[in-house]
């Protein structure tokens, strides 16, 4: 049983991430699904970035690491899109991390630290055609991570849409959601 601590997207904690949450229980792991929006969900990307922007990326970190004071042990922080922001932090600078999975995003290893945590397996997975990761340098991150760290996977889904695991928004895709749930599960197999 890995312990889980599950970031949300920016359009805040929906359905559709509680959903992901469930899933991962069912298959016996704990899993925390942190607020980082204290209540507050958004009907697009753009107006949860909108939000995030005004309550400030830091405080959005600091809820995160806040979150993550509450759970003891080894930890594996999964992150939706903006929640890659505290997941990839956590990864890089809390101790004892055991793994992390980025969906649809992924930043740059210098934003946490100088190198890629060695013994911490990521997963990295994005759409081949979705603007928010191709277009915004989060597929140029996810490769460079994969290049520098032998415990580095990305994989790429066809398709164009950004948050694609969530099943309570309409970019929802059954097959590709699926098949990422499945590869989160055989990661979190290995470090639980």
């Amino acid at each position: 049983m890995a312990e889980v601590l599950l970031f949300h997207h920016a359009c805040g904690l929906t359905e559709g991430v509680r959903a992901f949450a469930d899933r991962l229980r069912e298959a016996g792991h704990a899993v925390h699904v942190p607020d980082l929006f204290e209540g507050r969900t958004f009907d697009s990307v753009e107006a949860g970035v909108a939000h995030a922007q005004e309550i400030g990326f830091g405080t959005v970190l600091e809820r995160g690491r806040a979150a993550a004071e509450g759970v003891a042990g080894a930890v594996v922080p999964i992150g939706f899109s903006l929640g890659v922001v505290p997941a990839q932090m956590l990864a890089q600078t809390r101790p004892g991390v055991a793994g992390a999975v980025f969906a649809h995003s992924c930043l740059p290893v210098s934003e946490f630290g100088d190198a890629w945590p060695d013994g911490v397996p990521v997963q990295i997975h994005g759409m081949e055609r979705d603007p928010w990761f191709v277009d915004e340098g989060d597929l140029q991150a996810a490769e460079a991570l994969v290049a520098s760290s032998s415990d580095a996977e990305l994989y790429l889904y066809p398709g164009d849409a950004h948050l694609f695991a969530d099943s309570s928004l309409s970019s929802y895709d059954e097959s590709a959601a699926a098949l990422l749930l499945q590869r989160v599960l055989t990661l979190l197999a290995t470090v639980g």
